[in-house]
């Protein structure tokens, strides 16, 4: 019997406001913009125009891509909106564009970016070992930018402070193609974090 292949009409990325220091990331935030719209995915994105985030919508704009950008109003006062996008939805908070993002989307991907977008993958995986959702997550690994964090993740795991189910959750790849390949065919982890029983819950401190 064939496995189930997942939804992927609708995909959210998260990305930094800057460009960081390497072109490749700005190249590859295009691409992917291009690459959702050539296979006719909705990009949902934080609704800038400015950094990878314009770059994305940039490359999904370029094929005739259609690109939902969410922004709270305090930055839409600074004038960070991007002009061209489909739609641009006006939110009061952080945590409701977040809320929206997650919402309207099938997946996630995440490109390179500072804390904001860390706090936004963490927070959806967070959901995703909670049971609260079972869409693929995906990250985006361009030239090695998130190498350091996947290593700490791991650590995560050998310390016991993660299973590896939800370790597994994380889908990573440096090609696009593969990353959504893996992305069609993720199996989100039947374990419940709350049946989770460590067995080293009895260790004591001598």
């Amino acid at each position: 019997m064939n496995k189930k292949k997942q939804k992927l009409d609708k995909i959210a990325v998260f990305c930094g406001s800057s460009f960081g220091t390497d072109i490749a990331f700005e190249k590859n935030a295009f691409l992917l913009g291009e690459t959702l719209a050539t296979k006719n995915i909705e990009l949902l994105y934080g609704g800038a125009k400015v950094g990878l985030m314009g770059a994305v919508a940039n490359g999904a704009l370029s094929k005739n891509g259609k690109v939902i950008g969410i922004l709270p109003e305090f930055l839409a006062k600074k004038e960070l909106a991007h002009p061209n996008i489909s739609e641009l939805i006006l939110t009061k908070t952080m945590q409701e564009r977040k809320t929206k993002l997650h919402e309207r989307s099938d997946a996630v991907i995440t490109l390179p970016g500072g804390f904001g977008t860390l706090e936004e993958l963490f927070e959806i995986l967070t959901w995703g070992s909670l049971s609260l959702h079972t869409k693929p997550v995906g990250l985006l690994n361009v030239n090695g930018y998130y190498n350091d964090l996947i290593e700490m993740i791991a650590k995560m795991v050998e310390k016991d402070f993660l299973k590896k189910e939800y370790q597994q959750m994380l889908l990573v790849s440096n090609s696009i193609n593969d990353l959504l390949d893996k992305m069609k065919n993720y199996t989100p982890p039947t374990l419940l974090k709350w049946e989770v029983v460590s067995d080293k819950s009895n260790h004591k401190i001598k």
